[in-house]
């Protein structure tokens, strides 16, 4: 039976082939988008869980509500005291709870060789905590305090393929450390997936003795990372409830009353939660799970765009089949045994589509991974990826199917074999009704594409406060950096490359420093400030090019600038200053003494974080108290890059041997600020494209198969007098009117779901009238183009062939 229920399928195939093409076709691209969206959203919902601990590995956070200004926060970065009160006090909660280091980037030695490598320093605990899986060696390799273990990328780069275990290497050319094990390196989809190696903490310490001689009792110096894993039988809840208030019993010092008065909650965020709901300035961040239900609807979308097609399709077909099943029923076929056979023909279709499918996946696959910014695969040799597809074959077959199986298999044996059967106006609403839907995603994806651009074009399009072009900046990796300012500075502008060079606390596209506890006149006592802080050398604002709005730069020529002060707009405004310059601010800094600062000028808020949030409230400093970690060389406009860059590494290699030339572009820095969005609109922007396609190509079939249904009625016209353009605005009339009830169904739901997506972002875009103007234009003038070459076609056709029987 099944046999026979194929081999017809396969005759009726080969029959209607321009049908089959577009079906198959338009199958075969849905269910390629489909999985590799299932693809997409498998990596991103399994983040993380290549550590075997998943389940029980999360991240010491600090929760803070100030009720004064009616705001709160979590804070990622903990302090010094809590890690030795958790330790102390709270063990029993814990089977491991591990200190770790920020990312750094530091210099790598191995005899002649230097490479930059990211790690991190963390307690012995950490390799058994994250479970690496190791390649030489064990988890206990960080139980000797000069140790390093390597990623296995980072072995290969220094030894090759031999064992590196007991080898000695040189950090930041300064520490003789030992290798003790080396891992295999961490996949994308894992928050350590840059992690090249890993030292222990104290080492960290020993590198920068301030950090801990600064911080060891300081409850208001966030700066560490906190990684815990609790017991087996215990739950996240239940911890952080018994920890909740660690630190908070512990802030009786009146020195912490700031910190104290923002009634500080500890908790543990579970590793499962770190990527689709992060913290982005504090505040919980569903951005990414958005993005991952947005994406995985829209996949679906047009897997269903393509079902619709063949539903239309062979339904549209129905007259064409009425007599078949009228025999087959006459001779005792069962309605059942009939839906069994269009369910067989579905399947037919979706599997030669499945099979296409996966040669455009394939192929696809390359420039998929760089749209995306993933390292997905086809899973050809698991198990689970076959039987999933056979689930995804037999479901998409029951989809497509079901419809036209059900309506087929209705026919009434006696009309049709009378010949009195038609399928009459009602049997076109179901099709008419696929038809708009089709539409209506189509559109709205259009409509979100071009606002998602509008919102990257405005961002990308404000103004900075500051010059990118032409701007360098290099880490100072290692302490042979410290005193070379100077003759740096020096020999790089005799190059005549360089314009000017200057040093900063971090880089100038990121804010690497906050804090609070200023006072300046008229300020609040009850006010909690908090500013984003930048020590910077005093030549930082040539070398950036930033705008004054009042005051000057910091200058060499009046010895009283080392405690002078620039402050942007946002901070002017903040500190509630109209002509802030010449105003005193003064700053206590950890267990410093007091600071006396006097505000020198106000420039232009610089955008230094996302272009799509609030300028934070930002002081710049003479660096001091505390040193930099950048240097920021402005290229002469006059010389290109290229010249230029040779000559700037030559006078590093010259005066700092020890450190490998490493730079970053500020404009390709800042560029990155916008991937996230320019993937949404990129994958959007395919996605809305494949949309049309599939509705089109359905659309194509409709409209052959109503010319061919009213082939004599067009013949009659014709012999009436009527013209080509007459018939094609007869045969094109109804589709229009369905794409344009799409438009009005699809305009005000796109516009519901971006205004709700604008609402993420502090600086965004209006949705503009002419986005839908555009759209709903640009979608009629493709259907007229679709249904228009078989409208013409019909309606240019000699009537005599289609009347000569009558």
């Amino acid at each position: 039976m099944i046999k026979n229920y194929l081999k017809v399928a396969w005759r009726n195939l080969v029959k209607n082939r321009v049908t089959s093409l577009i079906n198959i076709g338009g199958l075969a691209v849905g269910m390629a988008v489909a999985m590799l969206i299932g693809l997409w959203v498998w990596d991103e919902l399994s983040f993380d869980t290549y550590h075997k601990n998943y389940n029980t590995i999360g991240q010491i956070r600090v929760h803070m509500v100030d009720q004064k200004s009616n705001t709160q926060g979590t804070n990622s970065s903990v302090q010094f005291p809590l890690y030795t009160e958790l330790k102390a006090n709270y063990k029993e909660n814990f089977k491991h709870i591990v200190m770790a280091s920020w990312n750094v980037d530091n210099i790598l030695s191995s005899g002649d060789k230097k490479l930059s490598r990211t790690g991190l320093y963390m307690d012995a605990d950490a390799p058994e905590m994250l479970t690496l899986k190791m390649i030489h060696g064990s988890w206990a390799g960080l139980k000797d305090p000069y140790s390093i273990m390597l990623s296995e990328s980072t072995a290969k780069a220094f030894f090759g393929n031999a064992n590196p275990v007991n080898q000695v290497m040189k950090i930041n050319n300064k520490y003789d450390v030992k290798v003790t094990g080396v891992y295999e390196d961490l996949p994308l989809n894992t928050q350590f997936k840059d992690l090249k190696f890993l030292s222990p903490i104290d080492l960290w310490f020993a590198d920068n003795p301030w950090i801990k001689q600064s911080a060891m009792t300081d409850w208001q110096n966030h700066f560490l990372k906190i990684y815990a894993e609790i017991k087996p039988n215990s739950s996240f809840e239940q911890v952080s409830h018994n920890i909740k208030d660690a630190e908070l019993k512990d802030l009786k010092d009146v020195k912490f009353k700031d910190e104290a008065a923002l009634n500080p909650q500890v908790l543990v965020a579970p590793m499962s939660s770190w990527h689709l709901h992060g913290l982005k300035r504090g505040q919980s961040d569903t951005g990414p799970l958005q993005m991952v239900w947005l994406i995985s609807i829209i996949g679906s979308f047009v897997l269903l765009l393509a079902c619709i097609n063949f539903m239309n399709l062979s339904t549209a077909r129905s007259e064409k089949r009425a007599k078949e099943i009228g025999i087959r029923k006459a001779v005792g076929s069962l309605r059942m045994q009939l839906i069994g056979q269009f369910l067989s023909e579905s399947f037919l279709i979706v599997v030669l589509a499945f099979c296409l499918s996966l040669i455009i996946v394939t192929l696809s696959m390359p420039a998929f991974n760089e749209l995306a910014g993933k390292q997905v695969s086809m899973p050809y040799q698991s198990a689970y990826f076959w039987l999933t597809s056979i689930g995804f074959i037999l479901i998409t077959s029951i989809i497509a199917g079901s419809y036209p199986a059900l309506y087929l298999s209705s026919f009434k044996p006696v009309k049709v074999l009378k010949g009195t059967f038609k399928a009459g106006r009602l049997a076109s609403i179901p099709r008419k009704v696929l038809v708009v839907t089709q539409f209506t995603v189509s559109v709205a994806l259009i409509i979100c594409t071009i606002v998602v651009y509008k919102q990257i074009q405005i961002a990308k399009n404000r103004p900075v406060g500051y010059t990118r072009e032409g701007l360098i900046m290099i880490e100072k990796k290692n302490s042979d950096f410290d005193g070379k300012y100077d003759i740096l500075r020096s020999e790089l502008k005799k190059t005549g490359v360089v314009s000017e060079m200057s040093e900063s606390f971090g880089k100038v596209t990121e804010i690497a420093s906050g804090n609070g506890g200023f006072k300046w006149r008229g300020k609040d006592p009850n006010f909690n400030d908090s500013f984003g802080t930048l020590p910077v050398s005093f030549e930082f604002g040539k070398t950036v090019g930033w705008q004054f709005v009042q005051g000057r730069d910091f200058s060499r020529a009046f010895s009283t600038d080392s405690n002078g002060m620039v402050i942007n707009e946002a901070a002017a405004k903040y500190m509630g200053l109209k002509n802030p310059v010449g105003e005193d601010v003064s700053w206590k800094f950890q267990d410093q003494p007091m600071r006396y600062y006097k505000i020198l000028g106000v420039v232009k808020d610089m955008i230094m974080e996302s272009p799509y949030d609030d300028i934070t409230p930002t002081i710049f400093m003479i660096k001091g108290h505390v040193g930099t970690s950048q240097i920021n060389v402005k290229i002469n406009p006059k010389v290109s890059t290229s010249e230029a860059l040779p000559k700037i590494e030559a006078v590093f290699k010259k005066i700092i041997p020890s450190a490998p030339f490493e730079y970053k572009f500020a404009d390709e820095e800042y560029a990155a600020k916008f991937a996230a969005e320019e993937r949404i609109g990129s994958l959007a922007s395919v996605f809305a494209t494949l949309a049309i396609f599939i509705s089109c190509l359905g659309l194509f079939g409709l409209a052959s198969f109503v010319a061919e249904q009213r082939f004599k009625e067009i013949g009659v016209r014709k012999v009436l007098g009527a013209t080509v353009v007459n018939l094609w605005a007869l045969l094109s009339k109804d589709f229009v009117q369905l794409v344009v009830l799409s438009q009005l169904i699809a305009s005000p739901l796109a516009w519901y779901f971006m205004h709700k997506w604008l609402m993420n972002y502090h600086y965004r875009t209006d949705i503009s009238w002419w986005i839908f103007g555009i759209t709903c234009g640009g979608a009629l003038i493709i259907t007229l183009i679709t249904v228009s070459f078989q409208s013409i076609k019909a309606a240019m056709a000699n009537p005599v062939k289609s009347l000569r029987s009558e």
